[in-house]
This record gives C-alpha cells, structure tokens and sequence, in this order.
C-alpha cells in the first residue's frame, strides 16, 4: 500500500485509540492509558516507516518491531488489524480463552507480532539481537521497539543500551513513550530516570526529542534514524497517557484499568468525534 501522512495517518491512530478502548471495555481488563500515548507512533511504523507484508507475515527481510512494554498489546493489535493481519472483529475478543489475542503479545499464534512481550525491560534485548542478526548475516532489514519510560527503569534495559552502541547497531531505533505516568503514579515519583536524553548519549546514541503525537516530528525521526549509520538512535517521544479521552489524560489511575459501559460510552463518543472530524476536513 502507499505510504499515508498527515490527515490520514492521524486518521487510523485514532481509529485504532477506538479500537483499543472498545477490546479492553469488552475484556473488562487491559491498559488504556499506555496503548493511547504510543497510538501515534505505531500508526506512523505500519502506515509509513515500515517494510512490511501483511500478507506474508513472517516475511524474511520485513522490517521487525517489538513492543517493549507489552501491556499495550490492545494498541498494536489495533494497528495490526487495521493494517490487515487479521480482521478488526477479532479484537472484540481480546483476553478470551477463545481468541489468539492475549493480554501481550504473542508471537507464535499472532500474525504480524516479531516477539512475545511482556515482562518489562526485556524487549529491547530481543530488538539489540534482531538488528545484530540482520548486520552479521548482511541483511537490510531494519528493527524498532517501543519502551515505556516507567519501563526504562529496569536495568537490564540499559545493558541493551550498551551492548547496542557496542556493535554499532544502525539499523536500530527505539522509542521511549515518555507519558511521565506508570502504575504506581509519576515516574518522577516513583524512580526518576531523568535526563533520559543525556544518558541515551552517554552509551553513544543518537538522540532525537519529539513530540510524540505530532506526526511531522515523528516521520521526520524517523528520517533521520534511517540517515544514522553509525550508532543506534533513541526517539525520545514525549506523550500524553491516555491520549484522546477526557477522564484517562494524564491519570495513572488509568494505566491498567477497564472502563465500564458508562465511561466507555464517554470515550467512544469522544474518540468518534476526533474520527469525525478527521474524516470531514
């Protein structure tokens, strides 16, 4: 398909931020709060960045993407449904003993998921040895990830850090979803890791600061990421947790929290007037 921008990428990361609240409502489980802060950066992965065939999921030189902060499986399922790997009625079923979508992603009974997520600070390790594989075997194929920045405080993330640096890992990108929030409250709070941005640095990164829901930043990162031969390069995207529904902005209470059918009605007639909007001008 041909890549999307602007309007109408911005139009299916909504469609999806839908989608997602609609599985985890269903599901009465899930995490709204971190699948809506990364919503914009998976749409721009799958709609534009990435070398992908949802037809040939295991596609051997496909780009990968691994989902470091599992948790946030309904928004990459969203994505994925959207852009064809299965169909958008099977998230409905998102956490039943019936369906193939678990609580995180699974990479053996989910088509277009590169790797099974979930205990956090583990992802990135698994991206550092797909982007490594792809450089000692002369492959093109290039590997992103997505990390959450209460995530970020697990050590064995920075050992990933390290080790990619160590071997030059170019054709590496990871984004750090910085919403300021995890379960237990601000990261602040609970275990700062500021200033993200220098220590990235410090281990010989590229590093680049956006805002995470503005699709000209994110695109033009991911520009200058490809353009980075030499080292690999953290996006540093600062987000909203929760982006899109009034009541879930900015509240950790949020993180993993279902709404019942009164406050999904709130965020569906919310996050269908975005859609509208988008769909009218």
């Amino acid at each position: 398909m041909e890549k999307l921008y602007g309007k109408d990428l911005a139009l299916k990361a909504w469609q999806a931020r839908l989608l997602a609240v609609e599985a985890i409502h269903l599901a009465s489980s899930g995490h709204p709060g971190g699948s809506l802060s990364c919503a914009d950066a998976l749409a721009a992965l799958y709609f534009n960045e990435m070398r992908i065939d949802p037809a040939n999921p295991n596609w051997p030189d496909r780009d990968r993407f691994v989902l470091s902060k599992g948790h946030c499986a309904p928004a990459l399922y969203a994505i994925l449904a959207l852009r064809g790997y299965f169909p958008a009625a099977s998230l409905r079923q998102l956490r039943s003993i019936q369906s193939h979508l678990s609580g995180h992603p699974d990479m053996k009974h989910i088509p277009g998921v590169d790797m099974s997520t979930g205990s956090l600070g583990q992802g990135l390790s698994t991206a550092v040895g797909m982007a490594l594989a792809a450089k000692q075997t002369g492959r093109d194929y290039r590997t992103y990830a997505i990390l959450g920045d209460g995530e970020i405080e697990e050590g064995q993330i920075w050992e990933a850090v390290m080790a990619a640096a160590k071997w030059k890992l170019g054709n590496l990108c990871a984004f750090v979803d910085l919403n300021g929030l995890q379960i237990d409250g601000k990261t602040s709070d609970v275990m700062p890791t500021d200033p993200v941005d220098q220590k990235f640095e410090a281990f010989n990164w590229h590093v680049i600061r956006i805002d995470g829901h503005d699709f000209d930043q994110i695109l033009a990162a991911l520009a200058e990421a490809r353009n980075t031969a030499d080292r690999p390069t953290a996006i540093l995207m600062t987000t909203v947790k929760g982006k899109g529904v009034s009541y879930m902005e900015n509240n950790a209470g949020w993180h993993g929290k279902a709404p019942n059918a009164e406050e999904y009605a709130i965020a569906k007639a919310e996050l269908e007037a975005k859609i509208k909007e988008l769909e009218e001008n």
